[in-house]
């Protein structure tokens, strides 16, 4: 294939340009000398390389140094690293290179970019070793993630040339482990794009529904806009402020999963985008104007309490500082209003690269603080990481990333910010890890209570702690600060090491007299397969006798078959080749083919989605019980893609007219006379299915009915919603 480089040398330029003309931190000369020394090595090291669309590699660096300079809003040096991300992986430049080139901060962040990247090419077991190290990365320079972040959400821009396989595999991965993290960093924006882009792959048909749904709202959403602003300006301008309104729809991800968690149509959903007032203001007088606005707001229009937020007096621990209440606006509907200064605006688009440029004039150190706090908690639990599998580490981690907050008051009047839910037990430990170690209970407004009593908002609370007190097992079930849990988990475990000791013996024993060796890789393989989240708790259970011969051999015959299917499908053999399955004698078998190669395998439905002909589905290769296949809705399938891909295989339906499963339908309206004999006359009459069961609950004439129906297939379900919504009565049919 021939290409221009005349032509492409010039746009290579020309993006160049684009980048550092367009830069949200100010650069001066040597800036500008770093980063076109960093371009120059990055042009050279990719040269002769093309992305899968055909273009120049160095496109895809220019664009990731781009989202880092503006949307990120990152210095010099990030700006030139996002240049070099690729070029230790992808040329012969190594690490040393870079080192003589632009000295050893670069070159390390550089370095700590190629190890994720390294380790996102590799079918390792768990994916989520990715976060694992993602984390560790954090550790020693947090503009490393920010990089990788920017590098993702390019990826995730340009997703389309991947095959599709692939593009659900990366889709699920950044939202289970980078759109977490764009949250904590501050990046709402890019979190919302990120998880939008997710679910655009992930999720083709609801995105593009929602997409056109807000696109026909368009008109009317912005005449409401327009009308709010004439009625409030005026009166913001009576008090001689200086601001802009702006109107936006709601991020498509967040307003489908309130579809879900309400259970409502796009319809249903009352406050689809959201009203910011930014005003201009100094350091002194910048709350007192948000609530002047506030006010002015509140006299326009009724406001509803219970959906006010202040993150201006208690800004949240990612540095976010904004006025959110949600008003009764110019038609009647409800929709939210933001109210935040210019400089909060930017920390809440730029995240920590803005709190640097506000550092000075502002008393603003707070979010520094809170951020460097989260860093430091980070590495505390990376501390007790030999103790924890990363699944563990994981979720610990995670608790901390979405976590709504709750702030309470030290004796001395401090406020200190902790995770809703949280107990005097999770304070005790955020306070010191000795405290936590020792704490009897707490005085809560000098009222006496337990360690598990569950913070409030203003609380002020002392610690009451004794020498001979030490932490027990059951302080788990009500902690959820990952440092309280890892450092409960780190003593437990120091217990029960011996116990752990023993139980390996026994093990090593046990495989001695099967003749197996013993091995790491063997260990995970019995962890994995036995469902434990630790190898401890593998020996453990051996030490018990909880595992014992028996359930070793189940473990030996289920190796044989495992192995089998994963060699099937790493080789992807010709359909003529000899497969390992003869073909199993199966009434449905013709009813899901799978691979590449489209071959009929024994195959069983997960549990957890309730698949019925039509959907769109996928295998996954399990340890003990061969191929479960999935819904591409199911619950769990973001977490199976992003952490097990290597044992997800494509599968799609044929012949699906003669299968019948069973679905349950939720139908919900005002109830009167003969609904019942209406409903079953649609069902079994009309459609001719068959009804297993039903239950109707009445309360004050509305009705709620639950009916378990077996379906032949999805056009017939859809015809049976569309003929039940004609029924009189009926406001809404929905599948559970």
């Amino acid at each position: 294939m021939s290409y221009d480089l005349e032509q492409e040398n010039k746009e290579i330029l020309a993006r160049y340009k684009d980048l550092i003309s367009n830069t949200y931190r100010t650069l001066d000369e040597e800036n500008n000398k770093l980063i076109r020394k960093a371009f120059d090595i990055a042009l050279d090291a990719h040269k002769d390389q093309r992305r899968k669309t055909g273009e120049p590699y160095i496109y895809h660096p220019i664009a990731v140094a781009k989202i880092v300079a503006t949307e990120i809003g990152l210095g010099a040096t990030s700006i030139a690293c996002a240049l070099l991300h690729d070029v230790i992986e992808d040329s012969d430049y190594t690490y040393e290179d870079l080192k003589k080139i632009f000295g050893e901060k670069i070159a390390n962040i550089v370095n700590g970019l190629t190890k994720i990247s390294i380790m996102n090419h590799q079918n390792i077991s768990v994916q989520s070793e990715n976060y694992r190290k993602l984390l560790l990365t954090l550790s020693e320079d947090f503009r490393v993630i920010l990089i990788k972040i920017a590098d993702r959400l390019h990826n995730m821009r340009t997703l389309e040339s991947m095959a599709p396989d692939k593009q659900k595999k990366i889709a699920s991965e950044t939202v289970y482990i980078y759109a977490p993290l764009a949250h904590r960093l501050g990046l709402y924006n890019i979190k919302s794009e990120l998880e939008d882009l997710s679910l655009k792959y992930n999720n083709p048909e609801i995105y593009t529904e929602i997409t056109e749904k807000l696109e026909l709202e368009k008109e009317s959403r912005e005449r409401y806009i327009e009308e709010f602003k004439n009625e409030v300006s005026e009166r913001i301008k009576e008090e001689g402020l200086n601001f802009t309104i702006k109107g936006r729809a709601k991020a498509i991800s967040s307003i489908y999963r309130k579809m879900l968690k309400q259970g409502v149509s796009f319809e249903e959903v009352f406050d689809n985008y959201a009203i910011r007032i930014i005003y201009k203001s100094d350091a002194k007088n910048e709350k007192f104007l948000a609530w002047k606005i506030y006010s002015i707001v509140t006299d326009v229009y009724h406001s509803n309490p219970s959906r006010m937020r202040d993150w201006i007096t208690q800004p949240r621990s990612t540095g976010y500082e904004s006025l959110h209440l949600t008003v009764l606006g110019p038609d009647r509907k409800w929709i939210e209003v933001q109210i935040r200064s210019e400089r909060m605006d930017e920390i809440a688009e730029k995240g920590v690269a803005a709190h640097y440029k506000y550092k000075e004039g502002y008393k603003q150190s707070s979010d520094d603080r809170n951020f460097e706090r989260w860093v430091t908690e980070i590495r505390e639990v990376l501390e007790q990481q030999q103790n924890l599998s990363t699944s563990e580490l994981l979720d610990n981690i995670k608790l901390n990333l979405y976590s709504k907050e709750v702030f309470v008051f030290t004796p001395k009047g401090e406020i200190k910010i902790l995770p809703t839910n949280a107990t005097a037990l999770d304070f005790a430990f955020s306070v010191h890890s000795d405290l936590g170690m020792k704490c009897l209970g707490a005085k809560i407004n000098g009222k006496l209570v337990p360690i598990s009593y569950v913070l409030q908002n203003g609380d002020q609370i002392d610690i009451l702690s004794s020498q001979n007190q030490k932490p027990k097992s059951d302080w788990l079930e009500f902690v959820v600060t990952s440092k309280a849990k890892s450092k409960i988990k780190s003593y437990l475990n120091s217990q029960k090491n011996q116990i752990v000791e023993e139980g390996k013996e026994i093990l090593q024993r046990k495989l001695r007299h099967a003749k197996i060796a013993f091995s790491e890789d063997e260990v995970n393989k019995l962890q994995k397969f036995f469902n434990l989240k630790t190898s401890q708790e593998l020996f453990l259970k051996f030490q018990t006798n909880e595992l014992d011969a028996s359930s070793l051999r189940k473990y030996i015959e289920s190796k044989n078959v495992f192995n089998n299917l994963l060699s099937r499908f790493r080789k992807s053999p010709s359909k003529n080749s000899t497969g390992v399955f003869d073909e199993p004698k199966h009434q449905n078998l013709d009813m899901i083919i799978f691979g590449k190669d489209e071959e009929k395998l024994n195959y069983t439905f997960a549990k957890c989605c309730n698949v019925i002909p039509g959907d769109k589905i996928f295998g996954f290769i399990t340890i003990s019980e061969g191929i479960k296949v999935h819904s591409d809705n199911c619950p769990n399938a973001i977490n199976l893609r992003a952490q097990y891909d290597y044992r997800v295989i494509p599968a799609k339906w044929v012949n699906a007219e003669s299968f019948k499963n069973r679905v349950k339908i939720e139908i919900e309206g005002l109830d009167r006379m003969g609904m019942i004999n209406d409903i079953t006359t649609v069902i079994s009459g009309a459609m001719g299915m068959d009804m297993k069961s039903m239950s109707i609950e009445s309360n004050n004439g509305v009705f709620t009915g639950n009916i378990n129906l077996e379906v032949k297939n999805k056009s017939q379900l859809e015809q049976t919603f569309k003929k039940l919504k004609e029924i009189n009565g009926v406001s809404r049919v929905r599948r559970v």
